[in-house]
């Protein structure tokens, strides 16, 4: 089946979601909503990802978020990655918290970012949590409705504006048109942007075909995009010496660190892993299986791992970064 791949651009504009492994709650307490919000603040000053609506459910988030630098990859893998290692530690838990990466859909703002706005803000009346969107507290609709300052990340001036006695009259105007779409479908067009990736009008999406896709017709293999293409690769040697830094340089387990980032997150194929460390095929899948477990079981490996990928997501260069779906598994 083929990837879709993500566009990105410096002022990119997206809804964003990801949801818990095999639906299962990604929030098992308020302390790790607090937690998560705290990452997007983290997110924001390091990579700059602003958002302008977000709604934590149980199981899932959404965020409408834009990209003033572009890199929403970089940003999204350090905040997942970062929450993932919170909470198996919180909780004792082990393995993968989400399913997959996130998705994003990339918007239209100037078309759909009050309409996109009103659709997160109504996630719990649509699960049946709360009868009105006001009485959910783990949204940014409180900020909207002006009963609580919002966060240095979240930015609700594009909808609201900035001046007083304007910013009153536009809550009650915001306030009624959230009320008014209570039972109503998604945005038009939102189920077909979950295939393509791209909600917007003609002209939107035929100005990001030829602005950012162009030259993709000529990739054959649909399943595995040459994305050396579009993004720089860690160079093994890299990985080895942060593996070294972390975990000391007799470790046993920075062969295993080099062998799972190598191949899950710099696409390094096991032919040059294997020539790299010096070892057979056979012993570089072998020590794949091995680092697998020590991710499900070992917490310190497990953040070594968050934070050699997390550096090598953040050292690629260029603005423009067009990536897959989905990493190599």
């Amino acid at each position: 089946m083929a990837r879709q791949l993500r566009i990105e651009y410096p002022g990119a504009f997206y809804h964003i979601y990801s949801r818990g492994n095999q639906k299962q709650p990604i929030f098992l307490v308020d302390d790790d909503r607090y937690y998560f919000l705290k990452i997007l603040d983290d997110t924001h000053k390091k990579f700059g990802l602003t958002i302008q609506a977000y709604c934590l459910m149980s199981n899932h988030y959404h965020l409408s978020a834009s990209t003033p630098r572009g890199g929403l990859a970089r940003a999204m893998h350090f905040a997942n990655t970062t929450y993932t290692v919170y909470i198996n530690k919180k909780h004792k838990r082990c393995g993968h918290l989400f399913q997959g990466r996130y998705r994003s859909i990339l918007v239209e703002a100037s078309t759909y970012s009050l309409e996109l706005s009103r659709y997160i803000h109504l996630n719990p009346v649509r699960a049946g949590l709360v009868p009105f969107p006001d009485q959910y507290p783990w949204s940014s609709y409180s900020e909207y409705c002006g009963k609580r300052a919002p966060y240095p990340w979240l930015d609700i001036t594009p909808i609201l504006g900035q001046n007083g006695q304007d910013r009153m009259r536009m809550i009650e105007t915001y306030n009624a048109y959230v009320l008014s779409g209570i039972g109503r479908d998604a945005p038009q067009g939102y189920p077909d942007s979950k295939r393509t990736g791209v909600l917007g009008s003609a002209d939107f999406v035929d100005s990001i075909r030829r602005s950012q896709l162009r030259g993709l017709e000529a990739i054959r293999d649909r399943e595995q995009p040459q994305r050396e293409t579009f993004r720089r690769r860690a160079s093994l040697s890299e990985i080895l010496e942060l593996a070294n830094g972390m975990l000391g340089p007799q470790n046993r387990l920075s062969k295993c660190a080099v062998i799972f980032i190598g191949h899950r997150w710099a696409d390094h194929t096991l032919a040059e892993l294997a020539a790299f460390l010096g070892m057979s095929i056979s012993g570089i899948s072998n020590g794949r299986r091995r680092a697998e477990r020590e991710v499900a079981q070992n917490a310190t490996f497990n953040r070594v791992i968050a934070e050699i990928s997390s550096l090598i997501q953040s050292d690629r260069e260029g603005q423009t970064y067009l990536l897959s779906e989905s990493d190599k598994r």
